[in-house]
């Protein structure tokens, strides 16, 4: 038991200190891992009958994917990209929903899938992001 506490004590410092020392992009990408774990954990406890822990489980994704929806730039460059991203962000809540209230594995699944979907395109252009941004502070 005190090799379980020992772990989630070291997951949580590791967490907090990767959250402290990322740059924004980073810190999405944490969110959709994070998301994604929740609805594995959800899956899991679905199977196991554990109501308890699915709808929490389900609620933490629901959160994470929130806070991925709150940080969608409606404005921008590329034209409905904002638009499309909340979509997306809500379609995935509202199936999430869903799955909490039918026990339904599958809408768990759609979920995750659009989650990594979404994952590998942001996780696509880290190069990109890490390029523009150090180009912006070296002084000129």
């Amino acid at each position: 038991m005190k090799n379980l506490q020992a772990g989630q004590q070291y997951k949580s410092i590791n967490t907090q200190t990767g959250v402290i020392d990322a740059d924004p992009h980073r810190l999405i990408q944490m969110l959709f891992s994070g998301a994604l774990e929740y609805i594995s954990v959800a899956k899991g406890c679905m199977q196991r009958d554990d109501l308890a822990g699915k709808g929490e489980a389900i609620s933490k994704a629901i959160g994470i994917v929130g806070g991925l929806l709150d940080s969608v730039n409606v404005d921008a460059e590329q034209e409905g990209l904002g638009d499309n991203l909340s979509a997306l962000y809500h379609f995935v809540t509202r199936r999430l929903t869903e799955a909490n209230a039918n026990n339904d594995s599958v809408a768990l699944d759609e979920s995750a899938n659009v989650l990594r979907e979404l994952q590998a395109g942001w996780n696509d252009i880290r190069a990109e992001v890490v390029s523009e941004s150090s180009t912006e502070s070296i002084p000129v």
